[in-house]
């Protein structure tokens, strides 16, 4: 049936796909139908963004860096983007990481989208984009030479990849002939250009076993190159867990003839169909008779702090909310939420619980540095002298945090201070862990 393209102002009657600003339900629009989440719910269902990431005044934080010497990140404070530098020499590197891995659910699509800017490919040079960890994930890759969708897993103890070079992508290869190259204007012709600013996407119907499909937004189409496929097909899951975070990489897998930049821009995460925390609840706090003491008025003193443990880096730990108690009567504590202090030589790492991903403290009495992420105020006098701060309506906003490269916990404190020498309070955080 002929259609009325808005695009081009005429009548297409060649093309069996119905061309037209408002999605026809019996069209699949593209060869896999992307119209439909990875469970094939129509995307009307409610999305939840699980993670954010833009550069618009500056490196935004949300990532960590490993770098050889010689190489390093630029923020382009024009182009809200970070350039990812590496010299000709063999080995060298930079890897950029969130701080975060994201939550999977059980049958609600995980969608994660990165756009991106290569270096023109050149021999010894390898270049990868996506939603993977040392272990396990999916990426973009381009070698130097060819582009790989690459499926990462450590199911068996080791890492096992599963590389598709572009020529064998299953759906859309991307090379000029396919759907990706009815653009407007004939723009894609020319097929997949890793050189340009690209949006590359991944949907993920995990449940261990089920399909993910790799593909990039063309014309603001959803369009799959390659889908791996996993039910029906294997004795076990493809890979350890979908609970993943972002990353990009450039490194020199030999001399390289010049300098590379890999330009890394925005990503996002999101739970398709929303999500509801299901996790386990636990809590820590100060002994009710041994309240925090405060030896000097306007010195902070960490009342209580969270980690993650060392062991499980990778877990989703979720604060709900900080109770701060001013123990002394008639006067006036200011209390602040920190993320990543450095607590004094005092402090003293507790379990929360044999199958807790959390370890806790209430020993430290002093910090450096960190971000100030609420502060408040609790005046002491008969019947009040308490606070709580509820974290609920940011879900997953305080999630505790890692940096994966050096192995090392975020930590997360509740700091106090009074308006005299030697006041003393008590503390304590709730929050929900998130079995992966």
């Amino acid at each position: 049936m002929a259609q009325y393209r808005t695009d081009t102002k005429k009548l297409d009657g060649a093309s069996l796909v119905t061309r037209h600003e408002v999605m026809m339900l019996s069209d699949r629009l593209t060869p896999a139908g992307t119209i439909t989440d990875a469970f094939g719910r129509l995307r009307m269902s409610e999305p939840l963004t699980l993670f954010d990431s833009q550069h618009r005044y500056q490196d935004n934080g949300k990532w960590n860096t490993s770098n050889t010497a010689s190489s390093n990140t630029i923020y382009q404070v024009n182009e809200s983007a970070v350039n990812l530098n590496v010299d000709t020499v063999s080995g060298h590197y930079v890897y950029r990481e969130t701080k975060r891995v994201f939550a999977y659910q059980p049958g609600k699509s995980l969608l994660v989208m990165n756009t991106f800017a290569m270096n023109t490919p050149k021999a010894n040079l390898r270049q990868r984009v996506g939603y993977f960890s040392s272990e396990n994930g999916v990426y973009l890759e381009n070698d130097g030479v060819t582009n790989y969708l690459v499926l990462r897993s450590f199911v068996t103890g080791a890492v096992v990849e599963t590389r598709v070079a572009q020529a064998d992508w299953n759906v859309d290869k991307f090379d000029g002939a396919g759907y990706s190259a009815q653009g407007k204007d004939g723009e894609h012709a020319g097929g997949l250009d890793v050189t340009k600013t690209n949006i590359f996407w991944i949907d993920i119907e995990w449940l261990g076993v089920g399909d993910v499909r790799c593909g990039f937004v063309v014309d603001g189409l959803m369009v799959p190159a390659h889908i791996f496929h996993n039910d029906n097909l294997r004795t076990t899951t493809y890979m350890t867990t979908a609970c993943l975070p972002c990353r990009y990489e450039i490194q020199n897998t030999g001399t390289t003839t010049s300098n590379s930049t890999l330009k890394q821009i925005c990503t996002t995460v999101i739970s398709e169909g929303g999500y509801q925390l299901s996790g386990k609840q636990r809590a820590a706090g100060i002994p009710v008779a041994a309240p925090k003491d405060i030896p000097t008025a306007g010195t902070f003193v960490p009342i209580i702090s969270i980690r993650l443990k060392s062991t499980r880096l990778d877990s989703i730990v979720i604060p709900n909310d900080v109770s701060f108690v001013g123990v002394t009567n008639n006067t006036q504590y200011r209390y602040k939420i920190v993320v990543d202090p450095v607590l004094d030589a005092n402090a003293s790492w507790v379990s929360a619980g044999t199958n807790s991903s959390v370890e806790y403290d209430i020993s430290a009495t002093g910090y450096t540095g960190g971000d100030d992420a609420k502060v408040g105020y609790v005046v002491v006098s008969a019947g009040s002298g308490a606070s709580v701060v509820d974290f609920q309506d940011g879900l997953f906003k305080f999630q505790l945090e890692r940096d994966s490269f050096t192995s090392t916990p975020v930590v997360f404190s509740l700091v106090a201070t009074g308006a005299a020498n030697g006041n003393d309070a008590l503390g304590s955080i709730n929050w929900e862990e998130i079995f992966q």
